[in-house]
Parts: C-alpha cells; sequence; structure tokens
C-alpha cells in the first residue's frame, strides 16, 4: 500500500475506532447490567436461603420440644385416664413462648360448627385447620395461624390417648420466623417473603415484585411454609449473549479499536520496509491477566539443625508442647512441620496458616515449623504474632483450611507446643500420635520443589468481623487483663471496636510474663484486675491467658464468676434463637448447669476435657455452643465453632449491655452453690493417667453416681467431686461443687480418705 492511500485511511480511522469503541461500551454496559442482576439474584437467593435455614432451626427445635413435651410424664398419665384438659395444661408447662395448649378426640366433633358464625369465640379457621392437617396426615405438623391481631405457629401431632384417637397443639410465636425476614440482607429493589398459602405472613424489600415471588420460593421442610423471593426482570443481552459473552465481545471492540488505531502506522512501515522496533509497554492482555501474590520467598528453605532427640511425651491428647531446650528445640519444630505436610499432603491440602504467641522461643519455632511444612510442598501464610483464635480465624479467612499456633497456652515461660488443625479438623489423641510415628519410622514426605512463604496481617480482619456481628447497647466500662500474652494487643481492640471503653492491664507482649502467670483459672493470677477493677470502679474485669483462647471475668465487687457460671448466661442467650439446642459442657463444670440449660429449652451433654476433643464432640452432636470450666468456649452459633476468649469477651459484652440491671447484678444473679477453683496436685511419679487409673478401680464411694467419661466424677443429691489427669502438664486436676459448706466438706472428706488410702504421701490442700 501506498503512502497515498496509507493518508487516505488515516482519514477513516476516528470515524471506523469511534464505532468499535461505541459498540465495545454497548456490550460492556450490557454485560455490567446482566452481572448485576446476576449478582443481585444471586445475593436475594443467599438470603432466602438463610432464612430458610433459620425457620428451619426454629421448626426442628420447637418440634422437638413438643415431642419432648407429649412424651413427658405429666402429659402421658393425662391422655391414659382421659383428662383432657389437664394433659393441655401439661403440654405447655415449663415451655417459655408456648401457649394455647390443648389435646381433642381425632373426630374433632363440635369444631366445624361454629365457624363462621357470627360472634365465634372458639377457634378459627387457621386453628381447624392445623387440628385437620395434623390428623390427615398422621403425623406433626406445623401450620401458620392468626388469633386475632396475633400471629403465631401452631404445632400439631396425632396422640394415643389410649381407645380414643386424639390430637394435641400447642402455639408458638411467629415473631421469630417473622424477625428472620426482617434481618434478612437484600436490597431494596429485591423481594422476601414468609408465605403459607396464598398468605403473606411477613415480607420485606419491593412490594411490587411480590407478583413474581413464587419462582424462586423454597419450600420449609416439615410445614406448608415457604420462603418466596424475587429480583426485578432485566432483559437479556445483545443477540442472546450473557454477561460474560458480552464482556468478550466488548473486549473484542476494544482490540479492534486498538488495531484500526494502529493500522496505518504498520502498514506504511510495511510499505518502507521499516523494522519495527519491540514495544516494551505491556499489552492489554498483560494488563488484565491475573497475577498470584509473589511469596516472601520461594527458595529452598535450609535444614534447621537438630541438637535433641524426639520426645514421645510432648504428644499430648489434643496437642503438642514441651520444655524448650530439653524436650522441643527448632530441630524438632521442623520435623513436626514436615510431619504435619505430609499428611496434609495425602490429602491433597496446599496451603497453611501459621501464628504464634508472644515467648521468646517463638520466632525459632516458627523457623523450624515453616521449614518443615515448605519441605514438604506446603504453602505456608505467616500471621505473625497473634492469639491463636485469631490463628484459627486465619484457617477461615484466608480460606486454607489449616492452620498451626505456636503456643504454649497458659504454662510456664520456657514451654512451647503447637495446636494444630488440618482440612478443618482439631488434630488430636491418635491423630497426634501419628505425627510421632510418621516422624519416628521416618516417613516424611520431601517434595521436588518447598513451598511457598508469605506474610499476611489479618488482625483488622479479625477486628472487623467481629466488630460488624456485634455492637453493645449501652457503653460498658471494662479492664483488660492479658497477662502480657498474645491477646494483650488484639484484644482491647476488639472490646473498643464493638463499643466498649477498655482500659488495658498488663496489655503489652512479654514472654517472660512479667507481672504474673498468664492463666484466669489459678485467682491469685486476677488479684491486679480485681483491685484495678475496683479503683476505676469500672463494670468488669476481662482475663486472657497466654494465647487468648480462654476467658476470665471478674465483677465490680470482686467476684470471679467461674466459667461454668458464664456458659450458663452463653447458653440462655443461644438457645433463644435456637430452642432444643446440644450445649456441651466438661466434666469440672458444675452440677447446676444441666438444670439450667433444660429450663431454657436446651439439651445437656457432659463431655471430655479439652478444646480438641470438645470441638470433635461438637462437630458429631452439631452442638451451637461449648464451655469447659477452664474458660474455653466454643460459639457455633454466629462464629465458626472454634474457642476464642476474645471473641467470647464481645459476646458477654453483649448480653450484659442488653440487661436493665448492671453487670455485675446481672452475673451475680446466676444459680450459684459452694465450690472450689481448679485445684492441681503433683502426680505421683510425675504420672497423672496411671495413678488416676488407680483410683478409678480402687475407690469405693457409697450412694453417689460416678461417671468415668474424663477421671472419676462422683455425683451425690447434694454435689460432686472429680479427680482426672490433666493432659498438659503432669498434675491431677480436682474441683469439688455442692449446695452448701457442709456438704462441700463432706464430700471433699470423702475424697481425702480415698485419696490417701491410694497414695498416703499425697499432698493435699484440702
Amino acid at each position: 500500500m501506498s503512502n497515498a492511500q496509507v493518508d487516505r485511511l488515516k482519514t477513516l480511522i476516528p470515524l471506523l475506532a469511534g464505532f468499535a469503541l461505541l459498540l465495545a461500551g454497548w456490550f460492556g454496559f450490557n454485560a455490567w447490567a446482566q452481572w448485576r442482576d446476576e449478582a443481585r439474584h444471586s445475593d436475594v437467593q443467599a438470603a432466602r436461603d438463610t432464612v430458610v435455614q433459620a425457620a428451619q432451626s426454629m421448626l426442628d427445635g420447637a418440634q422437638k420440644r413438643f415431642a419432648s413435651q407429649l412424651a413427658s410424664p405429666g402429659v402421658q398419665d393425662a391422655l391414659k385416664n382421659g383428662q383432657f384438659d389437664r394433659a393441655a395444661e401439661q403440654l405447655t408447662a415449663g415451655w417459655k413462648g408456648a401457649s394455647g395448649g390443648e389435646v381433642r378426640p381425632a373426630t374433632l366433633d363440635g369444631l366445624y360448627d361454629t365457624l363462621g358464625t357470627p360472634g365465634n369465640k372458639g377457634p378459627g379457621y387457621g386453628h381447624v385447620a392445623a387440628l385437620e392437617a395434623a390428623v390427615t396426615a398422621g403425623k406433626p405438623i406445623a401450620w401458620a395461624m392468626r388469633d386475632g391481631a396475633n400471629a403465631f405457629i401452631a404445632l400439631a401431632a396425632p396422640v394415643d390417648a389410649g381407645k380414643v384417637p386424639a390430637v394435641a397443639l400447642v402455639r408458638l410465636p411467629m415473631s421469630a420466623l417473622a424477625e428472620a425476614v426482617s434481618n434478612a440482607d437484600i436490597g431494596e429493589d429485591s423481594y422476601l417473603a414468609l408465605r403459607q398459602g396464598s398468605a403473606n405472613l411477613a415480607e420485606k424489600g419491593d412490594g411490587n415484585l411480590s407478583g413474581s415471588a413464587e419462582a424462586m420460593a423454597e419450600k420449609i421442610s416439615g410445614s406448608d411454609l415457604r420462603v418466596a423471593a424475587a429480583v426485578p426482570d432485566v432483559a437479556g443481552g445483545p443477540l442472546g449473549l450473557g454477561s460474560i459473552g458480552c464482556a468478550i465481545v466488548a473486549l473484542v471492540f476494544v482490540l479492534l479499536a486498538v488495531f484500526v488505531v494502529m493500522l496505518p502506522k504498520l502498514l506504511a512501515r510495511r510499505a518502507t520496509g521499516a523494522v519495527v522496533e519491540h514495544d516494551e509497554s505491556p499489552t492489554l492482555a498483560d494488563v488484565t491477566r491475573p497475577t498470584e501474590p509473589l511469596p516472601v520467598s520461594a527458595e529452598k528453605p535450609e535444614a534447621v539443625k537438630q541438637s535433641l532427640a524426639l520426645d514421645r511425651g510432648i504428644f499430648r491428647a489434643y496437642d503438642i508442647r514441651g520444655v524448650v531446650g530439653q524436650s522441643l528445640d527448632a530441630g524438632i519444630a521442623e520435623l513436626i512441620g514436615q510431619a504435619i505436610g505430609t499428611v496434609m499432603q495425602e490429602q491433597g491440602l496446599r496451603d497453611i496458616v501459621v501464628g504464634r504467641d508472644g515467648r521468646l522461643s517463638g520466632p525459632a519455632m516458627a523457623e523450624g515449623l515453616i521449614t518443615g511444612l515448605r519441605r514438604a510442598g506446603r504453602n505456608v501464610l505467616d500471621i505473625g504474632v497473634v492469639p491463636t483464635p485469631v490463628t484459627y480465624f486465619g484457617a477461615y479467612h484466608l480460606r486454607a483450611g489449616s492452620c498451626v499456633s505456636i503456643t504454649g497456652s497458659h504454662n510456664p515461660p520456657d514451654y512451647n507446643g503447637f495446636k494444630i488443625v488440618v482440612g478443618g479438623e482439631t488434630l488430636s489423641g491418635d491423630a497426634i500420635m501419628d505425627l510421632y510415628a510418621r516422624i519416628a519410622d521416618d516417613r516424611l514426605h520431601t517434595a521436588p520443589t518447598p513451598g511457598n512463604l508469605e506474610a499476611q496481617d489479618i488482625g483488622e480482619d479479625y477486628v472487623q468481623r467481629i466488630a460488624a456481628d456485634i455492637q453493645i447497647d449501652r457503653p460498658l466500662k471494662v479492664v483488660v487483663d492479658a497477662g502480657n500474652g498474645a491477646a494483650g494487643e488484639i484484644g482491647p481492640r476488639v472490646l473498643e471496636a464493638i463499643g466498649a471503653e477498655v482500659i488495658p492491664l498488663h496489655c503489652e507482649i512479654d514472654g517472660t510474663f512479667p507481672n504474673h502467670h498468664p492463666d484466669p483459672s489459678e485467682p491469685h493470677n486476677l488479684v491486679d484486675l480485681i483491685q484495678m477493677v475496683e479503683r476505676l470502679d469500672a463494670d468488669l474485669g476481662i482475663a486472657f491467658d497466654g494465647d487468648g483462647d480462654r476467658l476470665g471475668v471478674i465483677t465490680r465487687d470482686g467476684q470471679n464468676i467461674f466459667p461454668d457460671r458464664l456458659l450458663m448466661m452463653f447458653a440462655a442467650d443461644v438457645l433463644e434463637r435456637n430452642p432444643g439446642a446440644v450445649i456441651l459442657f466438661d466434666v469440672k463444670c458444675t452440677g447446676r448447669l444441666p438444670g439450667h440449660i433444660l429450663r431454657h429449652g436446651g439439651s445437656p451433654l457432659m463431655w471430655k476435657t479439652g478444646h480438641s476433643l470438645i470441638k470433635a464432640k461438637m462437630r458429631e452432636t452439631d452442638a451451637e455452643l461449648a464451655g469447659e470450666m477452664s474458660g474455653h468456649f466454643f460459639f457455633k452459633e454466629r462464629w465458626y465453632g472454634f474457642d476464642d476468649g476474645i471473641y467470647s469477651a464481645a459476646r458477654l459484652l453483649e448480653i450484659l449491655a442488653a440487661q436493665s440491671r448492671t453487670p455485675t447484678e446481672t452475673l451475680n444473679a446466676l444459680p450459684n452453690g459452694v465450690s472450689t477453683p481448679e485445684i492441681k496436685v503433683d502426680a505421683p511419679n510425675g504420672n497423672p493417667h496411671a495413678f488416676v487409673d488407680r483410683f478409678r478401680e480402687e475407690a469405693k464411694f457409697e450412694g453417689a453416681r460416678l461417671s468415668t467419661i474424663d477421671g472419676l466424677r462422683v455425683d451425690y443429691a447434694d454435689g460432686w467431686g472429680l479427680v482426672r489427669a490433666s493432659n498438659t502438664t503432669p498434675i491431677l486436676v480436682m474441683r469439688f461443687d455442692a449446695d452448701s459448706a457442709d456438704a462441700l466438706a463432706r464430700i471433699q472428706n470423702a475424697f481425702r480418705e480415698q485419696l490417701l488410702a491410694l497414695q498416703p504421701d499425697l499432698v493435699l490442700p484440702f
């Protein structure tokens, strides 16, 4: 092509390029509009599913409670004697929120006669429909109904009343289901409704979309209820293309416009034989190509020198823990890291989060662990010095699914250890011992290329995640004592972010723990906190342990609120939204706790002590909440189910701030008796498990109920005592709890006699 022809072509360039860009803009706008519609559709669908799940959970819990009430001795006795009125009274006894209990013959004689008549004060259509539906279906049903201006969920079920078939019914407030709809996260241009038949029981959003909502309706199992949803209709893209297709076409037209602009220059150079120089500027493809974040280091890690022999004793029931320089060093940490990486490799897992507490040995332990993990080909996300629950949070937030917290928890400064999660499962028991066996047998995976190492800071993400869920109703003045542990920096930040006034005490992270040992289960470690709360006239004192996964609480009047009493408050709160939920607690908790849980509509379950053992049992039982006497609390409701002292403190402040009474009055009103804190006694020969096994076999306690879930717990009508083996240190752990001081002394004396009969030189502090 001649230069003259190139010049003539240049006159058309603006028109051709402009037309191409116009088409690119049109297709781009349609891509954006359809993407927005797809996102809106996805959001409202997710909100609908959340409401369905919330409603399903509420109905399932209510049906379980209904079945339990029907099976109660009071109801069954009345039914067998044909006393339907008494059975109806017993049906709602002790059931908070339940009303209108009734039992009628299944024939429903007389109910139809008054329906629709003027001045009818008997059951309405919805009431009768619920009874009739249960009789027809032959199984329990849930039915929405109205009584005047009030809306209810009616639960009805056929019952066996001897020779006369009968049907029972109770009413529950509709408010919980209506709140689930009103709290749904949808935009003003979307629509959500709870429906039964053609009736809207609750709705949110743009009511003009009501007519098309059935297209996205989802049924709530076990009822005729459903959740309907709708978004505005958006026309399809040009040529029937979807959002991706329109985006691709828009990109093609952009490239075409660039090509048209460059065409005269290319043709001119070709015509003159000019050499086109290499253009160093990035192409559009380069700019839009997604890139992976560069790792801090992808070089092959150097092996860490190992100077200690592998000690089987550091592999405990629910974590790995030892004394640095005696049974643990960086070389052992490297082997542990490679063993963990080997397990991950077998499960097809690539990424793992590593965090550490503030102990002086932390950097060396982290270096060794990370070296081993990378040698096994795992990609490590190092989040630095953080509390253990932030490391757990990182496994979720960074979508790794696996993590290791390097921590000695509440042990002395010369201890350190590893709490391990692989693929969402906290390792314990046999899984911990499997790591030892892999190292001892040299069954460790070495990858052909090492994994990457990347530094991350997720502290603010953790703070904002909690603050987005919890904001307290009124400001509370709180003193926070972190014992110079890892929670000292982020713990106060979280509580300030939810609206509390925080006074930090011993919150400088210092691995020597210069002020006191970071263990809130020991009363003498709370002396400074008690004094500071009194001096500053604070509402509350909060204490964290060394790695922030345990919580201690002090009232304004200096009372130490033991964790089993805090669990009562947490359980009552959780059960308001999750009736019938399983609440787990360990063998060291008060005997008043199960009754408290039952009175609030929950299902209490006692289990072994140990954070990993509790978490495994929570998954097995689908429990909403768990707690240990040591101060570990595990919230599944609104959180992730791991033990988190900082999040638990935030939930506690949320509950206390919503009460009309002061925090001290609220906490002191919790059921209480006479109890001891955890009593720790050095185990004979340094072997607590062997001693407890002997004690279980040889001790005799007349007139008591014995439990061997974890150690030996002996329950009397007026109290109980416990001896168990610690899984973290070579000690016996004891606790006693009773209705009175006399009963407590009697139980302690019984244990003293049995313990000294087995080991006369045992030093007992009671």
